[in-house]
């Protein structure tokens, strides 16, 4: 009877400390999870500019973007490589075809290891 109890008392401890280990585990990945990018806005017009604000792209719209904004380079396959790899990250493209980092301050901000400007 005794080894009954003691057999019991294992099992009974066992579960607990699992429901703790899953409790410590839904608590450490609920608190991990980083909220998804929004659209910011524009300071200029205060309005949304859908592509050209940091995280305001799906990974899928990153191809037309770069094609656009690589549309007057001499350089198409080297500049639509780098802006696809940007967009992958930063999930925005700035508006034209140059300048404008200023609506995109990850595409504006990711450098070489020389320090020179990474995205197109």
């Amino acid at each position: 009877m005794a080894r009954l109890a003691r057999t019991l008392g294992v099992v009974m401890l066992s579960l607990v400390m699992l429901l703790v280990l899953i409790g410590e585990n839904h608590a450490t990945s609920s608190s991990i999870e980083a909220p998804s990018p929004q659209p910011q806005m524009s300071s200029n017009n205060h309005t949304m500019v859908h592509g050209a604000t940091e995280g305001s792209l799906q990974p899928e719209e990153c191809g037309p973007r770069c094609s656009s904004r690589c549309s007057n380079t001499q350089y198409k396959k080297p500049c639509l490589f780098f802006c696809q790899k940007c967009c992958a990250k930063c999930l925005c493209v700035p508006p034209g075809t140059y300048g404008n980092k200023q609506f995109c301050p990850c595409y504006n901000n990711w450098k070489t290891k020389r320090g020179g400007p990474k995205c197109p």
